[in-house]
């Protein structure tokens, strides 16, 4: 029996009603705790009998992509631990990988609340957070304690967002500042120019303004570390081809497919309980299911686009192994979860990884998690 999905999930979302936000905090707090006491004998024995319920080793779930090597397919999206405060638990947890952020130059506390909803109709959430995090200096500190006393046994990413404070015409230098200040502490990086809690953010995936944020990037990075782009679901495909040019000419490392959807319409929820507006009235993104469908489309349009040249890490509506096939066979090199952990629960890695073990034994594919 699933104890998180059949008893704690209807605690929490149904009878408590926990506010989303306030569960966040709470479960960031305690993993916090695990990830920085871990020389404590009682933590480093929580660690590792976390590590033998929810993580599952399997040498055909190895990846090596940009000379990292991720124990599986599976990373925790950006927009959890923004500030990595549990950075060195989350391979305890399953994940292959994780992606820290998103993390601003400056530190900023983001938008009023309320400003993240639960959608259980839709198994989808609606935020905006609009970049909480304590700045780039404040992550570099903690990874670089963290790193001095022991190594993360995961690849870390880094998703770099603008500062809300700064104008759109200095984005790129924006961007650079939190780029020096990190770039020796992550194992790959993330420009997301896609969330829509930002102001004006998203007209930086315009290829004019996108391109002095990457010239300036690559110019620093000298090809030391992975840089990629983070793109929206909702861009025509004539704008998803000219970042996949820009990506082209810029030698970035791949895509981040995709962020969250401001579309509305295919959502079963109809007013927000908290608030009591209309769905249509409450501003944000959605992640979860409703996101599923657009973003292996998009997968599919850039892994064709680029005859399969191109890494992408897809995101977007995983529950289910089904879920992680259809993308990992749309063209991902690696994918993402973060709505579908918090609806289905830690137990979810082991069962995803599981079952794409499954699906590779029933073709055949015995030697590595390559197609």
């Amino acid at each position: 029996m699933d104890i998180y999905k059949t008893i704690i999930r209807p605690i929490l979302f149904s009878g408590l009603k926990v506010d989303p936000e306030i569960a966040h905090q709470q479960t960031l707090r305690l993993l916090s705790w695990l990830s920085d006491a871990r020389e404590i004998p009682l933590s480093h024995w929580i660690a590792s009998r976390l590590e033998q319920s929810f993580a599952l080793r399997d040498v055909r779930l190895e990846q090596t992509l940009w000379g990292l090597k991720f124990p599986n397919p599976l990373g925790l999206a950006a927009g959890f631990d923004k500030d990595g405060v549990a950075a060195r638990i989350w391979g305890n947890l399953g994940f292959g990988f994780a992606e820290l952020g998103t993390v601003t130059l400056h530190p900023q506390s983001g938008n009023p609340p309320p400003r993240l909803f639960r959608l259980t109709q839709d198994l989808a959430a609606l935020n905006r957070m609009g970049f909480n995090n304590q700045g780039a200096a404040a992550l570099a500190s903690r990874l670089s304690s963290i790193r001095e006393k022991s190594s993360i046994s995961i690849p870390i990413g880094i998703n770099l967002g603008k500062s809300k404070i700064t104008p759109l015409e200095q984005a790129a230098a924006d961007y650079l500042g939190s780029f020096r200040l990190l770039k020796d502490l992550g194992d790959y990086f993330v420009v997301n120019v896609s969330s829509p809690n930002t102001p004006g953010l998203r007209s930086l995936q315009d290829a004019t303004q996108l391109s002095l944020i990457l010239d300036g990037l690559q110019q620093e990075n000298q090809g030391q570390k992975p840089i990629l782009v983070k793109i929206a679901p909702d861009l025509e495909w004539d704008a998803i081809a000219d970042v996949i040019r820009l990506a082209q000419t810029y030698q970035l490392s791949g895509i981040v497919a995709t962020n969250t959807t401001i579309r509305r319409d295919m959502l079963k929820t109809q007013i927000i309980e908290t608030t009591g507006k209309s769905v249509t009235e409450e501003a944000g993104g959605i992640s979860g299911a409703p996101l599923r469908n657009r973003s292996t489309e998009v997968i599919r349009f850039i892994h064709q686009q680029t005859q399969g040249n191109l890494p992408i890490i897809g995101v977007g509506g995983i529950f289910t192994p089904d879920d992680a096939w259809e993308k990992i066979t749309a063209g991902a090199s690696l994918i993402q979860v973060y709505t579908g952990w918090i609806y289905e629960g830690p137990l979810m890695v082991r069962r995803v990884m599981e079952g794409l073990l499954q699906r590779l034994g029933e073709r055949g594919i015995e030697k590595s998690f390559e197609f």
